[in-house]
C-alpha cells in the first residue's frame, strides 16, 4: 500500500461483462500438494521487506548491513531504479542478503490496462528493463499490478488489453528466467479467487504467477480461500495487517493502521493453508518503515507471524 499510488476513489467492478470474453469457465479445484503432511516444512521461511521501508540516513553499502544484522533475508527493490547497479550487487555480495524479486515502479503510473497504447508501451518496457535488472540481483521474480479497471477502463477491456501486453513480456521473461508475479490491490481487477487463477492459467505458460498479498485481500475476502484457491500459483508473499473494525469506524483506508497481529489477518488459518499447498518460500513486509529501532519491531513479529 505504501509504495503505491492506489486510486482511492475506485470501487470495485463488476463483473458481469466478464463472460463476452469467453465461455463461462469451469470451476477451479483447489492445488493441494499430496507429499506436504501436516508439520512438514514451514511455509514461510525467509524474511524480506520493501527498499522504500528503510528510512536511515546510509549509503547502500550500509542499509544492506543494517538489514541482515537485523535479522533480515533479503529487501526488494523498486525497478527500474535510479540506483548504481554496482554499488547494489556490491553490497548483496558482501552482506549475503538476498534480492529475491523487485517491484515494477510503472504499473500504477502507466498501467497495462489504460486506453492508450503509448501508456501501456512504457509499462511493457518498464517491465522488460526490471526483468533484466532482476536478473542480475539475482532474484526470481517482479511483482506487477496486472492493471486498473476505471470510469474509462471497462474491465472487459483491461482484461483483454492485460493478457495482450503481458504476453508481449513472456520472451523476455524466458530468456530471463525471471517469472512475472501477479499482485492482488485494490486496483477493482480480478476480484475473485477464482478469476485470478484463470487469468494466471490462460497464459498457459510457467512464467506467470501470483505474488499474494495477505493483508490486501481482507477489504473483500479472506486469505486462507484465495490461497487454497491459487495453490502452485503462488511464488511469494506480501504481509501487511488490516482492521475491519478501523475500516468501518474510521475508514476504509484507516483499516491499513494496525500492526501485525492485531488486526483482522488470521495467521494460522493463513500458514494452514500455505502448508496446505505445499508453499514453503519468502514473505515480504509491506507497511510503515522506519529507523533500526521500527524496523527491528517489524522483523520480530515477521517471526510471530512465521511461527503462529
Amino acid at each position: 500500500m505504501h509504495r503505491r499510488e492506489f486510486l482511492k476513489n475506485g470501487s470495485l467492478a463488476a463483473v458481469g461483462g466478464f463472460a463476452a470474453i469467453e465461455s463461462t469457465p469451469t470451476l477451479l479445484k483447489p492445488f493441494v500438494n499430496p507429499t506436504a503432511p501436516a508439520g512438514a516444512a514451514q511455509p514461510m521461511v525467509k524474511k524480506s521487506l520493501k527498499w522504500g521501508m528503510v528510512k536511515e540516513d546510509l549509503s547502500i553499502l550500509d542499509k544492506f548491513k543494517l538489514l541482515k544484522d537485523l535479522g533480515y533475508d533479503g529487501v526488494e527493490l523498486d525497478t527500474p531504479n535510479d540506483l548504481d547497479m554496482k554499488e547494489v550487487l556490491n553490497a548483496r555480495d558482501k552482506t549475503g542478503l538476498e534480492l529475491p524479486g523487485t517491484v515494477n515502479s510503472f504499473h500504477w503510473k502507466s498501467p497495462l490496462s489504460d486506453p492508450d497504447p503509448k501508456v501501456r508501451e512504457a509499462c511493457v518496457e518498464a517491465m522488460k528493463k526490471s526483468l533484466q535488472d532482476t536478473k542480475q540481483y539475482g532474484g526470481t521474480t517482479v511483482l506487477l499490478v496486472p492493471g486498473v479497471v476505471k470510469a474509462n477502463v471497462s474491465y472487459e477491456d483491461a482484461y483483454k488489453r492485460c493478457r495482450e501486453e503481458i504476453r508481449k513480456l513472456l520472451p523476455v521473461a524466458e530468456k530471463t528466467g525471471v517469472k512475472i508475479a501477479f499482485e492482488n490491490v485494490w486496483n477493482s481487477f480480478l476480484i475473485s479467487p477464482l478469476e485470478a487463477a484463470r487469468f494466471v492459467d490462460e497464459f498457459k505458460h510457467p512464467m506467470v504467477g501470483w505474488y499474494f498479498d495477505v493483508g490486501n485481500i481482507l477489504r473483500y475476502g479472506w486469505p486462507a480461500h484465495w490461497i487454497e484457491t491459487l495453490g502452485k500459483r503462488i511464488l511469494k508473499l506480501d504481509l501487511k495487517e488490516f482492521s475491519l473494525k478501523k475500516q468501518q469506524e474510521e475508514g476504509l483506508w484507516k483499516g491499513f493502521d494496525v500492526e501485525f497481529m492485531e488486526g483482522d489477518c488470521n495467521w494460522p488459518e493463513v500458514n494452514k493453508a500455505l502448508q496446505k499447498i505445499g508453499y514453503s518460500g519468502w514473505a515480504s513486509a509491506e507497511v510503515n518503515g522506519g529507523d533500526r529501532t521500527r524496523l527491528l519491531t517489524i522483523r520480530e513479529k515477521m517471526d510471530a507471524i512465521f511461527k503462529a
